[in-house]
């Protein structure tokens, strides 16, 4: 059996050992300590009672220190919060009540494959919540979650139903030279090579 390396971080000395004690007795994990150059962690699993601007600090650092993924252990964490976690890195939450030693190593495994993990409930608060900042924030200045604009959006769905830049122009009533700088601000935000690489991306976030 390949072990995730693990690494733990809990605000209070209980918690940090007791869960260390009990992932140390799993065989699908090793816990190794931060700074372990043999041994790098797959996976930061931290552990708090709330989650406030220390907490998220200290996620946003284990982001931009480490190539693990995180596990967020908490006993509460409100809408905002959750989306302000998933921005630091998070890729899996877990409530305390929740956390038996199972179920931890069960989503540490989903994690470090690469996928991710939130309870059912916060699951549909995150949804609300990405809805209204969308609906309320985002869409009023004509933006998207994707990082693209709605006029950005419909120049590149006309690209990839064949259309040239004179056609693009004439369809949507702007200038060429405006369609031209709409796409050269796409590919340059988002480091996208090319049109064919636009649309790709445009494809993959389901916009197209």
């Amino acid at each position: 059996m390949e072990r995730t390396t693990v690494a733990l971080r809990a605000q209070d000395p209980i918690s940090q050992a007791g869960v260390t004690s009990q992932l140390r007795m799993r065989p699908e994990v090793s816990v190794t300590e931060w700074g372990e150059e043999d041994m790098p962690p797959q996976v930061a699993v931290v552990v708090v009672d709330v989650v406030d601007d220390e907490v998220l600090r200290m996620l946003r650092h284990i982001q931009r220190t480490s190539t693990a993924r995180t596990v967020l252990v908490t006993k509460d964490i409100d809408e905002q919060k959750l989306v302000s976690a998933a921005e630091c890195g998070v890729a899996g939450v877990i409530h305390r009540s929740e956390a038996t030693p199972e179920h931890l190593v069960q989503v540490i495994g989903t994690v470090a494959r690469g996928k991710g993990h939130l309870p059912s409930d916060l699951l549909g608060r995150l949804l609300e919540e990405v809805g209204r900042l969308q609906g309320q924030v985002l869409a009023p200045r004509g933006l998207h979650f994707t990082g693209l604009a709605a006029r950005e959006i419909d120049v590149l769905r006309l690209v990839a139903e064949g259309y040239d830049t004179a056609d693009i122009a004439t369809e949507l009533a702007y200038s060429e030279r405006t369609i031209k700088n709409v796409l050269h601000s796409v590919m340059t935000r988002l480091q996208l090579r090319n049109r064919s690489h636009a649309v790709a991306y445009a494809m993959r976030q389901g916009l197209i």
